[in-house]
């Protein structure tokens, strides 16, 4: 059994509404080979997409699954301080509640970040889906910025409530702690995202534009909210890469067209000398672990 520090972490609230889908000024994404394209982005109520399905073979770009939030509030002070804080603040597996519209009282769960539009993808169940609305407010029960675990020192944990952690249940190996994921990934083909000075909000994309690589790492079959090994990255103080690291994540997104870009993954564990083990678990997604869905 591992021991953390999760009874001196502060539960806050912070809320967002369900965003909008949006396009941008060109409402066409040009693949690496030049094709345009025009597909349904980020933003909205994902009717028939969730964690739990296969986040390649859509008719999608950047799709992120069931319910993306955002706060629209702007502090002249800070700029958009309370989207950032938002983001920050809630981590995956949180609690989140409808506290607005026809579908007040249902209650869902964060499963992931996404960088750039700056959203907070949250889970749902089909009938809640059908009453919800754009604009509908969204209470989250921020639990988990600060957790540490307290006998891995150099294993760092971002964006994860404790009981999510909890329920993953990572095996102490030694020095070491073996952690259940779907799939292991080169951090060579880690694309859009790098760079970021900071870990604790967004993501950053598998590149999937090279088959030999998707059939060598076997990721034709990736999901959203299937937990994933980097290797050779290091999610420490921003996403860089370092040989011998490991940093695990959680897939966010659907692949993407436009060069750079793949499935988005959320940091969840980082150790950059290496003292995470991955151990292969095709039930290692948040559908299974949460018990979301029935139905896989």
């Amino acid at each position: 059994m591992f021991r953390t520090n999760a009874d001196k972490l502060v539960k806050i609230s912070v809320v967002g509404e369900v965003a909008s889908p949006v396009i941008g000024k060109s409402v066409y994404r040009v693949s690496p080979t030049g094709t345009p394209t025009i597909l349904p982005g980020v933003g909205g109520i994902t009717y028939n997409l969730r964690v739990g399905d296969l986040a390649c073979g859509w008719e999608a770009d950047h799709v992120e699954p069931c319910v993306s939030v955002e706060n629209k509030e702007n502090d002249p002070r800070y700029g958009q301080g309370a989207n950032a804080a938002f983001n920050v603040l809630s981590c995956i597996g949180n609690q989140a509640i409808v506290v607005t519209g026809d579908a007040k009282g249902s209650k869902g769960v964060v499963t992931g970040k996404h960088g750039g539009i700056e959203h907070v993808l949250v889970d749902f169940q089909p009938e809640t889906l059908e009453k919800l609305m754009l604009g509908d407010k969204i209470l989250v029960k921020a639990f988990g910025l600060g957790l540490k675990l307290t006998d891995f020192s150099d294993v760092k944990v971002m964006n994860m409530d404790p009981f999510f952690l909890e329920t993953l249940d990572p095996k102490p190996n030694g020095e070491k702690l073996e952690v259940p994921v779907t799939h292991m990934i080169p951090a060579t083909i880690m694309g859009s995202g790098l760079g970021a000075s900071q870990t604790h909000s967004g993501d950053y994309d598998i590149q999937l534009f090279d088959e030999n690589v998707i059939e060598q790492y076997g990721l034709e079959d990736l999901r959203l909210g299937d937990l994933v090994a980097i290797i050779d990255a290091d999610h420490s103080f921003g996403r860089i890469y370092r040989q011998g690291a490991i940093s695990v994540g959680i897939v966010v997104h659907t692949n993407c067209v436009t060069a750079g870009h793949g499935p988005g993954v959320t940091s969840l564990l980082t150790s950059p000398s290496g003292k995470i083990i991955p151990k292969i678990d095709s039930k290692a997604n948040i559908a299974c672990l949460l018990k979301l869905r029935a139905d896989i």
